[in-house]
């Protein structure tokens, strides 16, 4: 495929992403299907035909068309499953009642007036009845009231068999991102459930939710701790009963939530797909661009959240540039992995994107325009790029001030230079700090236009540096930002890519955006016998740097594309700021257009 139009196959995937997250006409009127979509851009003229992708195209379409039985199948589940949960909710908080008032009428714990009269019995009785049961009763009696409930409620509705997803692999630039992004706008109104993510997105996000329900647990122990017994179970604290059967009440709801939730991963994956409290129906479908296994965290949260997604009818459809069973080279976490390995090939059909061709370099440029990227490091280029800042802080009518950007997990970045929606930064301050994808996700949607000085030709001798550089490529074209750059090298040659200083750097495996000292990572992967020591196949996989120069293949291809006048065009279009601003206004358009005045 050859791009010839006004379009590149990577600013119809961007599109496409706008459509999908809510363009406000987007739903108005039926799309035609994937496979016809991509010919209609054949025919048009604004991409050449390419065997492999429409391969992919008609595998995608099939898919979409049996999601629409699926989404139908699901709400019927979804429906049935609302009445057993709620039955059986219903059912189980009577028979834990019915045992609170067995205990309270003498069933468990006797009254000071016949422990006195008993003497060395009732003391005995006492002591023996008078605490909360021990977690092996817990457990009894939870088991033995599921049994009931099984009796009583019948067992849970059959979940629908899941259509299998799509996980795309193949060469920098060869189409994979777009083509997905064609079918996620496509399952627009077939669909109701429905997420896309990056992967460092993703990653932040799995964070996020792990902290919050760590935060929670804390916040609930520090309430019991306190004195107030009744703590998040504010029903029980009006129910007719002495302070210890209320006590041996809240025991046995703790201990229920503590069997639900059996991991925090699964916990986790319930929050990450879908608002469950919403209580609407149908399919699940989630597209994950660019899955990668980098160091342990990854491997261990991904694997148990996309398992648990799997494994309730969530449909797949990924991205990546290694075929599945090669996306953990360096063996972390071998047994883990292989079992979400197992449940990716039974639940996702893995299909090659095989050409090798990166079709961003096929993108027209106009030399003219192209005044984004200077280089080399002299005289006459810095002044052109202290220029360009300036002309664009002047276009903007602001002034330039500097202020802080909140991250997360309480962590912030201070912008020393920065001029409504642009910003500029020295590469150093960006790339050689312990900074990661949180801070440069704060920076892409903050900014629609980024300035990078003094960036450097890059090898392994800093390849800490170079993998942020990296990501910070990836979050800012992934937001569609406009980039402006002072550079040693032209873009080709910016990463040589040698052996020379060849380190280990012990940064793959910490989490560079979490609290300092937090050891967040550390405590999700010191579960069981889990640890973080790669084998030594892996060890001389990540030493010989092949993980960079790979991703660094992705960043060049997206710098390049990122200097077109195609993609410059669209920063106005699909830059979050841009996308904000454009929403208020049609629904500023659309307030005017109904109101009586108007009429």
């Amino acid at each position: 495929m050859k791009i010839k139009g006004a379009l590149s196959l990577s600013s119809y995937s961007i599109l496409f992403r706008r459509f999908c997250h809510g363009s406000p006409s987007s739903s108005s009127s039926p799309r035609p299907g994937l496979l016809e979509q991509y010919k209609r851009l054949v025919r048009q003229g604004k991409l050449q035909h390419d065997m492999h992708q429409e391969r992919v195209a008609t595998e995608l379409d099939d898919l979409l068309e049996r999601l629409r039985k699926y989404e139908i199948d699901m709400e019927d589940y979804h429906a049935k499953m609302s009445r057993w949960e709620e039955s059986r909710e219903n059912e189980r908080r009577h028979l834990l009642l019915e045992e609170a008032k067995s205990k309270q009428n003498g069933g468990l714990w006797i009254k000071g007036k016949d422990r006195n009269e008993n003497g060395i019995l009732g003391n005995w009785m006492s002591r023996r009845r008078g605490s909360v049961e021990p977690g092996v009763g817990k457990m009894v009696s939870y088991l033995n009231r599921e049994k009931k409930l099984d009796s009583l409620v019948g067992q849970r509705p059959h979940l629908p068999v899941a259509p299998k997803g799509i996980y795309l692999y193949g060469n920098v630039g060869c189409g994979k991102t777009m083509l997905m992004d064609m079918f996620y706008n496509a399952t627009g109104g077939i669909v109701q459930h429905r997420r896309r993510f990056h992967f460092h997105e993703a990653m932040l996000e799995i964070h996020e939710h792990m902290h919050g329900i760590w935060k929670k647990e804390r916040e609930s122990k520090d309430e019991t701790s306190n004195g107030n017994v009744v703590g998040g179970f504010r029903w029980i604290a009006s129910l007719p009963f002495d302070v210890k059967v209320k006590e041996w009440l809240i025991g046995e709801e703790k201990y229920n939530q503590e069997v639900q939730r059996k991991h925090i991963l699964s916990a986790v994956a319930d929050k990450f797909l879908i608002d469950r409290v919403s209580h609407t129906c149908g399919a699940s479908l989630l597209c994950f661009d660019e899955i990668q296994t980098v160091d342990v965290f990854a491997v261990v949260a991904l694997s148990g959240i996309l398992s648990r997604l799997l494994s309730t009818g969530t449909v797949l459809v990924a991205t990546s540039n290694r075929a599945p069973e090669e996306l953990n080279q360096d063996g972390m976490q071998r047994e883990i992995f292989l079992d979400f390995l197992a449940k990716l090939e039974y639940n996702c059909k893995t299909v090659h994107v095989s050409s090798d061709t990166d079709y961003r370099r096929l993108i027209p440029i106009d030399k003219v325009d192209q005044v984004h990227y200077f280089w080399p490091l002299n005289s006459a280029n810095r002044a052109k790029f202290e220029l360009a800042w300036q002309e664009v802080c002047s276009k903007s009518g602001a002034n330039i001030i500097s202020t802080v950007l909140p991250v997360m997990f309480g962590r912030s970045l201070e912008v020393a230079e920065s001029c409504n929606g642009s910003a500029k930064f020295d590469f150093e301050y960006l790339c050689g700090r312990p900074v990661g994808a949180a801070d440069y996700i704060a920076i892409a949607r903050n900014y629609h236009t980024v300035f990078i000085s003094q960036v450097p030709v890059m090898s392994m001798k800093i390849r800490d540096k170079a993998r942020r550089f990296i990501t910070l490529i990836d979050e800012l074209y992934n937001h569609h930002c406009r980039v402006f750059c002072l550079s040693s090298s032209s873009i080709d040659e910016l990463f040589q890519g040698t052996e020379e200083g060849t380190l280990f750097d012990m940064e793959s495996f910490q989490f560079e955006t979490d609290i300092e000292g937090g050891k967040l990572r550390r405590d999700v992967t010191a579960v069981g016998t889990m640890g973080t020591r790669p084998t030594t196949t892996g060890l001389e996989f990540i030493m010989s740097g092949q993980e960079e120069l790979f991703a660094f293949r992705r960043a060049i291809s997206r710098l390049i594309e990122m200097q077109t006048p195609l993609y410059l065009q669209g920063v106005k279009i699909m830059h979050p700021l841009f996308c904000q601003k454009n929403s208020q206004l049609a629904a500023s358009t659309n307030d005017l257009s109904h109101s009586p005045s108007s009429i």
